[in-house]
C-alpha cells in the first residue's frame, strides 16, 4: 500500500484471484452451518469468502479512484455482482449482505448520488424476496426474528438465540470468568454467537468496550475523508470500516434477536483463523489513510503525495 500506482495496478490480479477462489469454493467447498463456504486441504480448512473481503475493498477503492472514468464504475459493479452471485449460491447470505452494504458505501463515496443507490437497493430487495422464496431455511430465520422466545420456536429455530440471551443475562456486568460459562456447549457459540459468550464470561462492560473499539476505528476512517491524500486511501479506509461496523451489528443484534440471525462473525473476537487474519488485513487500509508524520508506511519523509 506504500505505492499508490502499484496498489492500483494490482487490482486486476486480486480481482482474478478472488474470482478463482470463489469458483473453486463453489466446486470443491464443504458445507458448514448451512453454507458451502469452506475449503478443506488436508487437515487445513479456510473460508475463501473471508479472503475475498480484502480483494473487494482493494478493487473497489482502486477502480473508483479515477473519478472521471465511468468504465471504472462498471468494472466494480460487475465484480460485485459476481461476488454476490457466488455467495448466494454458497448459501452464505450473511457475508453477501455485508458485501452489499460495503458496495453501497463505496459507490456513494464514488458518486454522492443517493438516487442511484435507492434504485440499487430496490433491485436488491426484489432479488432478496426471490431468494427467500427458493431458500426456505432463510425464510425460517426471518420468521424466527422477534419470536425466539415463542414456546414452539425457542427449542427449535430459536435454540441458539435463546441460549445466548440466557447466558448473557447470567454474566452480568463483570462476567463469570474465562471458560467458566456454559454457552460454549452450544454450536457456534465461539463464532456466530460470540457476543453472548463474551458477556457471559467477561461481562457486559467488556462486551460494550469491544463494540466501541470497532466504532472508534470507524470514526477514525470518517476523519480520513477530510485529511486523505488520495481518494484511494479514503475509499479503502471507509469501505473496510463499514465492513467491520456492519458485520459487528449483524453479529451483536442477531445474537439478541434485534435483527435476523445471519451467522456472521464478530471481528477480532470470534474464533477462526481466516476471519482473524482478514480482520488484521483490513486494518492495513485504515493505517494507510493515516497522514500523521511517521504514523504510516504510506507516508515517507514528510511527503504528502
Amino acid at each position: 500500500l506504500r505505492n499508490l500506482e502499484r496498489s492500483k495496478s494490482l487490482r486486476w490480479l486480486l480481482m482474478g484471484g478472488a474470482a478463482v477462489l470463489l469458483i473453486v469454493n463453489l466446486v470443491f467447498g464443504t458445507i458448514g452451518f448451512g453454507a458451502k463456504n469452506w475449503l478443506q486441504i488436508g487437515g487445513f480448512s479456510f473460508q475463501p469468502s473471508e479472503l475475498v473481503k480484502v480483494a473487494f475493498i482493494w478493487v473497489g477503492a482502486a477502480t473508483l479512484d479515477e473519478l472521471f472514468q465511468k468504465k471504472n464504475l462498471w468494472i466494480f459493479m460487475g465484480f460485485s455482482a459476481f461476488c454476490f452471485g457466488c455467495l448466494g449460491l454458497m448459501g452464505d447470505f450473511g457475508t453477501a449482505i455485508i458485501f452489499f452494504v460495503t458496495f453501497l458505501i463505496i459507490s456513494f463515496l464514488r458518486s454522492g448520488d443517493f438516487s442511484k443507490l435507492i434504485l440499487i437497493v430496490g433491485v436488491a430487495a426484489a432479488g432478496g424476496f426471490m431468494i427467500l422464496r427458493f431458500k426456505p431455511y432463510l425464510a425460517q430465520r426471518f420468521a424466527t426474528w422477534g419470536h425466539a422466545w415463542d414456546p414452539e420456536i425457542m427449542d427449535a429455530a430459536g435454540f441458539q438465540q435463546t441460549r445466548t440471551m440466557s447466558a448473557a443475562a447470567s454474566g452480568g456486568l463483570i462476567g463469570s470468568g474465562p471458560a467458566e460459562g456454559w454457552l460454549n456447549q452450544v454450536p457456534a457459540a465461539d463464532t456466530d454467537m460470540v457476543f453472548g459468550m463474551l458477556i457471559e464470561e467477561w461481562g457486559l462492560i467488556i462486551a460494550v468496550l469491544a463494540v466501541l473499539s470497532i466504532v472508534t476505528l470507524a470514526v477514525f476512517a470518517v476523519g480520513s475523508i477530510m485529511a486523505g491524500r488520495s481518494t484511494y486511501y479514503t475509499i479503502a479506509a471507509c469501505g473496510a470500516m463499514s465492513m467491520f461496523v456492519f458485520q459487528t451489528i449483524l453479529n451483536v443484534f442477531g445474537c439478541v434477536d434485534i435483527l435476523p440471525f445471519t451467522g456472521v462473525t464478530f471481528p477480532f473476537v470470534s474464533n477462526g483463523g481466516t476471519s482473524m487474519m482478514v480482520s488484521w488485513a483490513l486494518l492495513a487500509f485504515l493505517k494507510a489513510a493515516d497522514t500523521r508524520e511517521q504514523a504510516s508506511l504510506a507516508v515517507k519523509g514528510g511527503a504528502r503525495g
